[in-house]
């Protein structure tokens, strides 16, 4: 009997899941092997937002479901309004407008769940994060790539993009900053977006997780910033990459309440929301974590300049972007991605991710994450640079 549902057959391991496993499988073998390939920060979650955490754990109230368990508690909600009008100038109504989420990417099956029909064609990135063409194939939608080309700065083409895809089209996934490239978008660029999914009738999906790890020269920006945008747009976040709470598994959706109000209702039917204790804490995060994050940046930034003069010295060109904890790098001698993610495994025990991790236009490219301490990134430039010679 054949258990395996028709929906996982042909879907890929997800591609941190393999990750992972090949580290487990390296260092089971006392290796010593720095991984720069997956953005999980290694600082610890600042201290007032964990004793938030004790202290609403110690609560009685919290150890039931949680508050208001779909949609996340109301007092979670009015912080992220509170959150998006402080930094983004964006006005949210937190009863229908905010949606509580275990972690963005929970935001990405949910919207796939409650929006796509069988059949109907999605847009995303190439390059772009895995997760979304996966999900597009859960709901049994159909991918439609848009290519991201370094000439471009990373940015999709709209006017290239043909005229029977537009109209069959029903949402554009998107993610700026970046994830791989570490490109931004600007506010311009987000201005012709939403004039031409108006135009097109296309949903917008912005992931936006990245939204505050952006460097001098580029802007922090909500999609839901320009006029128009929350008509047809929903935007995920998340506290993960801001406030070192990947584990805590904690974000929002915001955006038009038609599109909240349907993943809610698919929501209710696959999860009871997330602990309440996590939420309390995450109101502090939100409400006064303000200068932790410039100090996180500022610690992206100086190993960010550590890799590209690391990169100067082995004549590695690059591509840097102005957002993400992420660098995207040229694979140099010629080497495709794969090759070149092998090469570094085998002489140096250093697991950087292929570009193709992505998609077909990320050949010839590799990313390489910031999340690892200072001494342990400097390592690994060293033996990536015995390693190209």
């Amino acid at each position: 009997m054949d258990i395996i549902a028709d929906r996982l057959k042909g879907m890929p391991t997800y591609l941190f899941m393999r990750l992972r496993n090949k580290i487990k499988q390296i260092e089971a073998t006392g290796a010593d092997c720095i991984s720069l390939a997956i953005g999980d920060p290694v600082e610890p979650t600042p201290a007032y937002i964990i004793d938030t955490l004790r202290e609403a754990v110690l609560d009685p109230d919290n150890h039931q479901y949680p508050t208001d368990e779909q949609k996340g508690m109301l007092a979670f909600r009015k912080a992220v309004a509170r959150w998006y009008h402080r930094k983004y100038a964006v006005t949210l109504e937190p009863e229908t407008e905010v949606l509580t989420l275990g972690g963005s990417k929970e935001g990405i099956h949910h919207f796939m769940m409650a929006a796509i029909n069988p059949g109907d064609t999605i847009l995303i990135t190439n390059p772009g994060y895995p997760g979304y063409r996966a999900n597009i194939l859960l709901a049994g939608g159909r991918a439609h790539e848009v290519p991201l080309l370094g000439k471009n700065g990373f940015l999709p083409q709209l006017e290239e993009i043909p005229e029977d895809v537009c109209r069959r089209a029903k949402a554009f996934f998107l993610n700026y900053p970046n994830n791989p490239t570490g490109a931004c978008a600007d506010s311009r660029f987000f201005t012709r977006l939403v004039a031409w999914a108006r135009r097109h009738n296309i949903l917008l999906v912005h992931d936006n997780p990245y939204s505050e790890l952006v460097f001098p020269g580029s802007e922090r920006l909500s999609l839901l910033q320009i006029p128009g945008a929350k008509d047809i747009s929903v935007e995920f976040n998340s506290l993960s990459k801001y406030y070192n709470m990947t584990g805590w598994r904690i974000g929002m959706a915001v955006g038009n309440r038609s599109i909240i109000q349907a993943m809610c209702k698919f929501k209710e039917n696959v999860t009871s929301g997330v602990f309440n204790a996590i939420q309390l804490a995450s109101i502090k995060a939100m409400d006064e974590g303000d200068a932790d994050i410039d100090n996180m940046l500022a610690v992206y930034r100086r190993r960010r300049e550590m890799v590209l003069k690391a990169c100067e010295r082995m004549r590695i060109s690059t591509n840097a972007g102005m957002g993400t904890f992420y660098l995207w790098l040229q694979v140099p001698n010629g080497l495709s991605s794969i090759a070149f993610a092998e090469k570094l495994l085998d002489d140096v025990c250093v697991l950087v991710t292929a570009g193709t991790a992505y998609g077909q236009y990320g050949e010839g490219y590799f990313r390489l994450s910031l999340t690892v301490p200072d001494a342990r990134l400097q390592e690994a430039l060293h033996r990536m640079q015995e390693s190209i010679g």
